[in-house]
């Protein structure tokens, strides 16, 4: 049995190289023999904010992307800094690329867009290496590496057994692809979205300029994930996460669909973009 190579690249902030050690030891330890991970040194780059300067993020993704030898890539963590490379990735892409699998969420979620734009089949909204450092957080690892290794679903949003085109994404990530050329045309699918660390005044905004899209009102309808640490709001916002969406979805005319099982947590369910391949 072959094994399967999984390529992780840092697009936005860092990840230490103890915490890359503990991925490998737990995947050693479940998968030893049908999967192999490689942390791109990129990972382990400071400058600033980032996980290396821009061009070295860039680099390392379209090495990782272009390489026939990986099956997979996968984001090592969110932190802002997709979007700054996107631009110089969407153009360099080969046909090696497209065959892959792509898993990540959070500030993921621009450049899982973008693929999706581009007609890539493979790409998922789902937990990444960062999970490990949550209290339990190898229930999370497992559910990635079940589905990368070995094509195990039982780990995605039960949205994606119901036959509807799915898509997730962090609130606000995806609130600032709208409008760009990586916003993704979601016709007919289920959109989930989720967020951390949010106002709900800022949930409110969001949602108010995502359901405002014209092209975001053709979508089957939207669900909630968690949106979870939401600071206390002085004044008092007074609605909810749930009430905010339920109102912003009936103002649009999106059917609002209940809550979706995803978000910044060890939970966090694994959704496909469009059906899975």
């Amino acid at each position: 049995m072959s094994k399967i190579r999984i390529g992780v690249v840092a697009p936005g902030r860092a990840v230490d190289e103890a915490l890359a050690e503990r991925v490998k030891a737990f995947t050693a330890e479940h998968y030893s023999k049908r999967a192999e991970i490689v942390f791109h040194p990129q990972c382990f780059l400071n400058q600033g904010h980032f996980a290396g300067p821009d061009a070295a993020r860039t680099e390392a993704f379209l090495e990782v992307a272009n390489d026939p030898y990986f099956d997979a890539l996968w984001f090592a963590r969110g932190g802002y800094g997709s979007c700054r490379i996107v631009d110089a990735v969407l153009g360099k892409l080969s046909d090696a690329a497209r065959g892959k699998t792509y898993l990540g969420y959070s500030d993921a979620g621009t450049l899982l867009a973008a693929l999706y734009t581009q007609g890539f089949k493979r790409l998922a909204h789902g937990p990444m290496p960062i999970d490990i450092v949550r209290v339990d957080g190898e229930a999370a690892l497992k559910r990635a590496l079940s589905l990368l290794v070995d094509g195990d679903k039982g780990g995605f949003e039960p949205t994606a057994f119901q036959g509807a085109k799915t898509a997730a994404f962090n609130m606000t990530i995806f609130s600032n692809v709208i409008g760009t050329p990586y916003e993704p045309d979601l016709t007919d699918h289920v959109l989930m979205l989720e967020d951390v660390a949010e106002y709900a005044y800022r949930i409110d905004r969001t949602l108010f300029h995502i359901t405002a899209s014209p092209r975001m009102r053709r979508i089957k309808g939207l669900k909630l994930g968690r949106c979870s640490e939401i600071p206390a709001n002085d004044p008092d916002f007074a609605m909810n996460e749930v009430e905010i969406a339920q109102h912003w979805c009936a103002h649009a005319g999106v059917a609002y669909l209940g809550r979706a099982d995803i978000g910044h947590d060890i939970d966090n369910k694994i959704v496909p973009f469009g059906t899975w391949a």
